[in-house]
C-alpha cells in the first residue's frame, strides 16, 4: 500500500517592525499538503494544486514544496522517491504571510516523513533555514508561536520562544497585489548609521517586553524601526492612509508584513474586527481591492497526520 502523509503549515508573519530577519510569529492561516509514496522509478512526481491562487503555482519539478522535498534527499546522498503531492491553498502568493516557507517547510517535512531514516528538528531547522535563506518565516512556520532566532556561524539559529500576550491580536490586510522579497530587499542601504543601529536595538527590546505584557503604550512606542520599513514603505501604495485609518480605529501601530505587501496591525481584541474594516475602507478609498483577517497566534506549528 502507498503510504501517505499529510502536513499542515501556518502562515507566517516576519520582523514585526524592528525585529528585521530574525523574529516572526505563527498565524491561523494554513497551506496544506499530501505526500503519497508511489511505487515508480525514482524521482517521480505528480502535483495537483487547488485553492488561493491554485492556477499560479507550478506543477512540475520547479514547485517550490517539490524542490524542499527533493532537496531533503539530494543533501542526504539518497535517492528522491516517486511522490504524488497535493497541495492546498489559503494563504496569499508574494504577499508578505511566508507563502514560500509554508511549502520548505511542508516539503522537508513530508519528505522526513517518508524517510526510512528520519532527521530530528534540529537538523529540519537548519535546513529550512539554509533554504529559505534567512529563519525569521521558517522558525515560526516549523514550531510555532512567536520565535526570536539567532543565526550561528554552523548554520544553525538559536531559538528563543517570545511569549504573546492573549490580549494582542494580530489583524493583517491583503492586498490585491504583490511585491517581491527580492523588489523589497534591493531598496534596502548596505550601511546605518550608528544612531540607526541604537534605535532598532531599543525598540526591538521594548517590543519583546510589549508583546509579553499586552502593555498598548509599549507596543505603540516599538514598532518603530528604521532598518527596513521607512524604505519599503514608498512600494506600498496607500500605505500612510492604512496605517492612519488603524490608529484611528484603535489598533496599537501598523507594520509591514514580511517584505509585504501585506500589512499587519497590532490590535486590543476589542478594536480588531474595527481595524480590519477601517484598513479595508482606507486602501478601497484609492481603488484597491483588499482582504482583512483578524487571526490569532498560532502555537503548534507544523502539524503532521497519517492518512
Amino acid at each position: 500500500m502507498s503510504r501517505s502523509i499529510s502536513i499542515t503549515v501556518p502562515a507566517t508573519t516576519a520582523n514585526i517592525g524592528p525585529g528585521f530577519d530574525c523574529l516572526g510569529a505563527a498565524l491561523t492561516l494554513y497551506n496544506r499538503f499530501r505526500f503519497t509514496a508511489l511505487d515508480q522509478p525514482t524521482g517521480t512526481v505528480t502535483i495537483t494544486v487547488a485553492g488561493l491562487e491554485a492556477d499560479r503555482v507550478a506543477t512540475d519539478g520547479s514547485n517550490l514544496a517539490y524542490k524542499a522535498f527533493a532537496h531533503y534527499f539530494h543533501s542526504r546522498g539518497l535517492a528522491v522517491p516517486a511522490v504524488a503531492i497535493a497541495i492546498d491553498l489559503d494563504v496569499p502568493l508574494a504577499r508578505g504571510l511566508g507563502s514560500s516557507s509554508t511549502a520548505i517547510v511542508g516539503g522537508l517535512l513530508g519528505a522526513n516523513a517518508l524517510s526510512d531514516d528520519p532527521l530530528d528538528q534540529t537538523a529540519l531547522t537548519k535546513m529550512a533555514i539554509a533554504l529559505e535563506g534567512h529563519p525569521d518565516n521558517v522558525v515560526p512556520a516549523l514550531v510555532g508561536g512567536c520565535q526570536l532566532a539567532v543565526g550561528k556561524a554552523d548554520g544553525t539559529a538559536t531559538l528563543c520562544p517570545i511569549p504573546w500576550h492573549p490580549d494582542i491580536v494580530p489583524v493583517v490586510i491583503v492586498p490585491d497585489f504583490e511585491l517581491s522579497t527580492a523588489a523589497a530587499r534591493q531598496v534596502l542601504p548596505t550601511s546605518y548609521s550608528r544612531a540607526d543601529a541604537i534605535f532598532n536595538t531599543a525598540h526591538l527590546g521594548l517590543l519583546l517586553r510589549g508583546l509579553e505584557s499586552g502593555r498598548g503604550d509599549w507596543l505603540r512606542v516599538a514598532l518603530g524601526d528604521r532598518i527596513h520599513q521607512p524604505y519599503r514603505q514608498p512600494l506600498i501604495p496607500g500605505y500612510d492612509a492604512v496605517a492612519a485609518a488603524a490608529l484611528g480605529a484603535g489598533a496599537y501601530g501598523l507594520v509591514i508584513s514580511g517584505a509585504g505587501p501585506t500589512l499587519l496591525a497590532l490590535t486590543p481584541t476589542e478594536h480588531s474586527a474595527a481595524v480590519g474594516d477601517a484598513m479595508v475602507t482606507a486602501w478601497g478609498s484609492s481603488g484597491q481591492s483588499t482582504t482583512a483577517h483578524v487571526l490569532s497566534l498560532d502555537t503548534a506549528g507544523a502539524q503532521i497526520t497519517s492518512a
